[in-house]
C-alpha cells in the first residue's frame, strides 16, 4: 500500500528552513530534531547494560541526561554513566521486596535518590557517601526511611526545582508528601506511634466503578505525576478507569491516615467514554503521565490500549461528557445537521514553523487517501492501513477538509473499523457515525454502520432503531432490509429467553448461608472495606453474622509483577470459594474507616451524588498488549512529545505518531516483557527495560529506515500485522480472566484484612 509522509515534514527541508537569527526559531528547529520520524525508523538496539540480577522494574533520566538510575526486584538500585555507558553505583537498599520505582531527587547535584517498593516503603539515598565504597560492599544506610504505606508503593514524584520534598503513590488508597526538612523517619504503619501527617490524597473511599456510581472503595494507586511546567498538577491513576487531576494548592492540609477522609474536589477526571460505564474491576491504570509541555496527559490501561487526553477547556478540542452522553451516544435521536468543522493546529503551525505547503495540495492528498482507504473496504484487504489512513485525514489534516469529505471519511473509518474487530473498534465506530450524524442527518452510511457498530456490541435494541431510520433513507435497500429482519429475529430470541428464565423460578444455586456475590462485589467490597480498617486496631473491627460464596470458572494467564506470556502460561480450571464474613453487607463507612455515612441508606446516597464531567479521548494508540504487568508505561518521546511509546507483554515496543496514531516503529526489547520506555531528555536516544535483568539502549543506527527492528530491507508489513494481531487476540481473550489470580494473591498476601475474613475453602482443579 503507498506510503505517505509524517507530519515532522523532511528533514532536510527543516533544516533548510531554520532562520538563524531568530534564536527561539533555532531552539524549535532542535527539538524537532531530538525526535524525528526518520531517524525514529532508524532505531536499533546499541547496547544493553548488565547489573541487576532481577527484573528492572524502573528506570530514570536526571535532569541533564548524564546518568541512568534503575531499580530492580534484586532491591538495588544501580547508576549508569551516559557517555561511558558504565555502573557507576550500585546500593544494595535494605528494601525487602521489588522496587517498583527511583527517581533523582531535583536541584541536588544529583547526589540524592530515592526508591518505592513492594515492602510499603519509601527509601532515600546520599550517593556522596558510597564514596570509596565498592560496588557491592553491602548494604546502604538510607538517609531517610518512611514507613508509614500500608501497600505496595508503585511509583514516585518529584518537583521541578524542589530539593526537598518526594511524593509517594501506594496501593493503600493514598498518596503521601514526605519533606526531608521535617523529618527523615517515620514510625511503621499500624504502629500504636504513628501519627505521619503526610497525606496529600486520602483516596481510601475514591474508586468509582463507573462513571454514574459514586465512589466508594479504596483507590489502589498505581501511578502519579507531576507537570513540569504547572508544578502544582498533580495526576493520579489506580484500579479504577479514571485518572484524576488535582490542583495541590486547592486541597485540604496534609493529614495522617488515622482518620479516613472523603475525596478531595479533583479538577479534571479522564477517561475514554467507551469505558466509563464497563464497571469491571479489572479495569484500572497502570500509568499516567503529563506531555513535556504540561497541555496533555497519556494514560495506559491493564487489559487495553494508550489513550491521549486534552488538558486545558479553551484548546476548543476538549470534549467533556456526563454519564447521560454515554447512553446518549448510541441511543437514536433525530440531530441536526451541523457544517462547520474545528479547525487543527496543523493548518497553521507545524514543527513551530509556518506550513508552506499549497492548502489544494493537501485536500487532493486527502481525497486520494479516503479512494485508497474505500477500495481497501471494498477488496476487505490492506484494512489497517487503510484506516490508517482515514487517521491521516481526519486526525492530521481535519482543518483542511470540507464536511462532505470528512463525513465521507467518517463512514468509510467506521466501515473499515467493523470489518477489523480489534478491540474497542466497534465502540470507535460508534463515534464515527455519531460524528457523522452531525454533518448529514439523513446519511444512510452512518445510520447503518451505527447499527452493525451497536449489533456488534450486543445492543440489539438501538441497533433495530437506526437500523429502521437506514431503511427510511434507502427503502429498496435489501442488505438494511435483511439486517432489520436480523435484529427483529435476535430480540424476539432474547425476549423469549428471559421469559423463560423469569417462568423457571428456580435459582441456579443456592448459598448455604447468606447470597451469592460476583467476583468484582468481592473484590471491591473487601478493599473498601477490610482496607479501611488496616489504620486501626484489629480489636476495633466489625462483626461479622453472615457468609458469602462465590462460585468461577475461569481461563486466565498468569499475572502480576513478574509478568509472563500469556499464551504460554494459559490455565483452563475452577475456583471455588467460601467466604465467611462478618458484617452488613453494604456498610457504609463508620468510625474504623468504613466509606460513607451509615444515617444514609445507598439509594439515597445515590440519588444525591452528584455527577461528575469527564474529559473524553483525544487519540487510541494500538497495537501492544498490557496484561500480564500493572507497572506497564506509556511515554512522551522528545521535548515536543510528537510520539507516544509503550511497552508490550510479549517483549516489543511500539512507537506511534501522537496526532494521527499512526505506527512508526515496533522493536523486540525483551525476552518477556517491556515495562519501562524513558527518553533521554535531549539526545535522540532511549533506554527501556523490564523482565529482563539488562537495561536496553536505543539510538538510530540502522542502516536503512524500517517499521521494525533493525532497519529490514526486506518484507515488514505481514511481521507487524502478525504481532499486532495476536496482541489484540490476548487482549479480546483476556477480559476480566486476570481476576481469579488476582484474588488467589490477595488471599495469599493476606490483603484481605485478618478481621473481616475467617477461614476459607478454597480448592482449585
Amino acid at each position: 500500500m503507498e506510503e505517505w509522509p509524517f507530519h515532522d515534514g523532511n528533514i532536510h527541508n527543516l533544516l533548510d528552513g531554520r532562520q538563524f537569527d531568530i534564536r527561539q526559531n533555532c531552539r524549535d528547529v532542535d527539538h524537532s530534531l531530538q525526535m524525528h520520524s526518520s531517524v525514529i525508523r532508524r532505531f536499533a538496539l546499541e547496547e544493553e547494560l548488565e547489573g541487576h540480577q532481577g527484573c528492572v522494574n524502573a528506570i530514570a533520566w536526571n535532569s541533564s541526561g548524564t546518568l541512568l538510575i534503575s531499580g530492580s526486584d534484586d532491591a538495588r538500585i544501580n547508576i549508569w554513566g551516559y557517555s561511558g555507558r558504565k555502573l557507576l553505583h550500585s546500593i544494595e537498599t535494605g528494601h525487602s521486596a521489588n522496587i517498583f520505582c527511583t527517581k533523582f531527587i531535583p536541584e541536588t547535584s544529583d547526589e540524592l535518590v530515592v526508591s518505592g517498593a513492594g515492602d510499603a516503603e519509601v527509601r532515600l539515598f546520599n550517593l556522596s557517601r558510597l564514596n570509596g565504597r565498592g560496588l557491592h560492599d553491602g548494604a546502604t544506610t538510607p538517609s531517610a526511611l518512611y514507613q508509614c504505606h500500608t501497600r505496595r508503593v508503585k511509583k514516585l514524584a518529584v518537583e521541578v526545582g524542589n530539593p526537598n520534598v518526594v511524593w509517594s503513590a501506594s496501593e493503600d488508597g493514598t498518596l503521601r508528601q514526605h519533606d526531608f526538612r521535617e523529618g527523615t523517619s517515620c514510625p511503621p504503619a499500624g504502629s500504636s506511634q504513628q501519627e505521619c501527617r503526610n497525606v496529600l490524597l486520602d483516596l481510601r473511599c475514591g474508586a468509582k466503578r463507573s462513571l454514574a456510581d459514586p465512589p466508594k472503595q479504596t483507590l489502589a494507586l498505581k501511578s502519579c505525576d507531576i507537570s513540569s511546567t504547572r508544578p502544582h498538577l498533580l495526576l493520579v491513576g489506580g484500579n479504577d478507569a479514571f485518572a484524576r487531576l488535582y490542583d495541590r494548592r486547592m486541597l485540604p492540609p496534609l493529614t495522617s491516615c488515622r482518620k479516613r477522609m472523603s475525596p478531595p474536589t479533583c479538577v479534571n477526571y479522564f477517561c475514554p467514554m467507551h469505558l466509563s460505564d464497563r464497571g469491571h474491576s479489572s479495569l484500572h491504570l497502570t500509568h499516567v503521565t503529563f506531555s513535556p509541555n504540561g497541555e496533555e496527559v497519556l494514560l495506559s490501561y491493564s487489559g487495553e490500549h494508550v489513550y491521549l487526553m486534552d488538558i486545558n477547556h479553551a484548546s476548543g478540542s476538549v470534549m467533556q461528557y456526563t454519564s447521560g452522553d454515554v447512553s446518549e451516544l448510541m441511543t437514536f435521536t433525530p440531530v441536526p445537521n451541523r457544517q462547520e468543522h474545528q479547525p487543527s493546529v496543523s493548518s497553521f503551525f507545524q514543527n513551530g514553523l509556518r506550513k508552506r505547503s499549497n492548502t489544494a495540495a493537501r485536500v487532493e492528498k486527502c481525497r486520494m487517501l479516503v479512494e485508497i482507504a474505500k477500495r481497501s473496504l471494498e477488496e476487505r484487504t490492506n484494512i489497517f492501513h487503510a484506516i490508517e489512513a482515514c487517521n491521516e485525514v481526519l486526525d492530521g489534516n481535519n482543518g483542511d477538509i470540507d464536511p462532505s469529505l470528512r463525513h465521507e471519511c467518517l463512514c468509510t473509518r467506521a466501515a473499515l473499523l467493523l470489518q477489523r474487530k480489534w478491540k474497542n473498534d466497534a465502540h470507535m465506530a460508534v463515534r464515527d457515525c455519531h460524528d457523522a450524524r452531525r454533518i448529514d442527518n439523513s446519511s444512510f452510511r452512518a445510520h447503518y454502520c451505527m447499527a452493525e457498530a451497536l449489533e456488534q456490541l450486543g445492543k440489539h435494541k438501538e441497533a433495530l432503531n437506526f437500523a429502521v431510520a437506514a431503511q427510511c433513507f434507502s427503502p429498496f435497500d435489501t442488505m438494511v432490509a435483511e439486517k432489520v429482519e436480523n435484529l427483529k429475529k435476535q430480540l424476539a430470541v432474547a425476549e423469549a429467553e428471559k421469559n423463560n428464565k423469569a417462568s423457571d423460578g428456580s435459582p441456579k444455586s443456592e448459598p448455604r448461608a447468606g447470597r451469592v456475590l460476583s467476583l468484582s462485589d468481592i473484590l471491591y467490597r473487601t478493599e473498601g472495606n477490610s482496607d479501611a480498617s488496616q489504620d486501626g486496631p484489629r480489636s476495633d473491627r466489625e462483626d461479622s453474622d453472615y457468609d458469602e460464596e462465590l462460585e468461577l470458572d475461569f481461563e486466565t494467564s498468569i499475572s502480576g509483577d513478574e509478568g509472563h506470556d500469556v499464551e504460554s502460561n494459559m490455565l483452563h480450571g475452577s475456583l471455588n470459594l467460601r467466604i465467611h464474613r462478618r458484617g452488613d453487607a453494604i456498610r457504609e463507612t463508620g468510625p474504623n474507616g468504613s466509606c460513607g455515612s451509615p444515617s444514609l441508606s445507598s439509594q439515597n446516597k445515590k440519588s444525591a451524588y452528584q455527577h461528575e464531567a469527564v474529559i473524553d479521548m483525544k487519540q487510541r494508540y494500538i497495537g501492544h498488549c498490557n496484561v500480564g504487568t500493572d507497572i506497564k508505561q506509556a511515554s512522551f518521546l522528545g521535548q515536543r512529545g510528537e510520539y507516544v511509546a509503550s511497552g508490550s507483554d510479549e517483549g516489543r515496543w511500539f512507537i506511534w505518531e501522537k496526532r494521527t496514531g499512526r505506527l512508526i516503529k515496533m522493536l523486540l526489547g525483551d525476552g518477556a516483557v517491556v515495562n519501562c520506555v524513558q527518553c533521554h531528555p535531549f539526545d535522540c536516544f532511549v533506554a527501556t527495560s523490564g523482565i529482563d535483568s539488562t537495561i536496553k539502549l536505543w539510538c538510530p543506527t540502522a542502516a536503512v529506515p524500517s517499521m521494525v527492528a533493525g532497519g529490514s530491507t526486506g518484507p515488514e508489513t505481514s511481521d507487524v500485522l502478525e504481532a499486532m494481531e495476536s496482541n489484540q487476540r490476548k487482549l479480546c481473550r483476556n477480559r476480566e480472566a486476570i481476576l481469579p489470580f488476582e484474588l488467589l494473591e490477595r488471599l495469599r498476601m493476606h490483603e484481605f484484612s485478618e478481621g473481616s475474613l475467617h477461614p476459607f475453602e478454597c480448592a482449585q482443579s
